[in-house]
């Protein structure tokens, strides 16, 4: 069995009772970093070994893990924080996995996209998770361009070192449109700042933006 579990996004308590049940049974642990994850099974007295999987093996180290699960061992797949499979080398896996007809199951918890579209009070009755903004600004903007013609809320990701030069962007395509951008989830500098894009970039300018943003338009 490919046991799919996530891990917090932040606060190290924020991981469920199933999961550590899981982690504390299971054969294997895959994980894009065995650093990050070991302060997290550290945390909880889990003692188990770990396979490294991201990026680039993903395709070598997949074969490898589904030969594992072949042999009739349990793996667990965990990313860095989060779901595995949503913008991380973990789906390969999972896709793999069901190609292969091996029996996989997911074991829920926190993921960042949620948790900022609830904390930031946006309508979430329908909604459209647009991933992260794209690096080169001609083609950000003509993302942005294309996701003001969704009628829903719009979430998408960022990093602290394109945060600012994303929100220039919206603010000339979405002019004095109110947005929220959240920072810091469930740590204890978490922060849900609402404005518009300009006001927002005066706020985020008095100190240097740090940790991954979340966007809700």
């Amino acid at each position: 069995m490919l046991y799919i579990v996530a891990t917090p996004i932040g606060h190290l308590k924020d991981i469920t009772l199933r999961a550590i049940e899981v982690l504390r049974a299971v054969d294997l642990i895959a994980c894009e970093d065995t650093r990050h994850t070991k302060i997290l099974l550290d945390a909880y007295d889990i003692r188990k070994p770990m396979t490294s999987f991201f990026q680039h093996n993903r395709f070598t180290k997949g074969e490898h893990i589904l030969n594992l699960l072949k042999e009739g061992k349990d793996i667990a797949l965990v990313c860095d924080a989060g779901m595995p499979g949503i913008l991380d080398p973990g789906y390969n896996l999972i896709n793999l996995v069901v190609k292969n007809s091996i029996e996989l199951t997911v074991i829920p918890g926190a993921t960042a996209l949620i948790n900022a579209l609830v904390l930031s009070g946006s309508p979430a009755h329908e909604f459209y998770f647009a991933g992260f903004l794209p690096n080169k600004k001609t083609s950000r903007r003509n993302k942005l361009k294309a996701l003001a013609k969704f009628k829903c809320t719009v979430v998408c990701y960022e990093s602290c070192h394109r945060i600012l030069a994303s929100l220039e962007d919206i603010g000339d395509l979405y002019g004095e449109k109110a947005i929220v951008v959240a920072r810091e989830l469930t740590k204890k500098f978490e922060e849900a700042i609402r404005g518009s894009a300009r006001g927002i970039i005066e706020k985020l300018k008095k100190q240097k933006p740090r940790g991954e943003f979340v966007i809700i338009i």
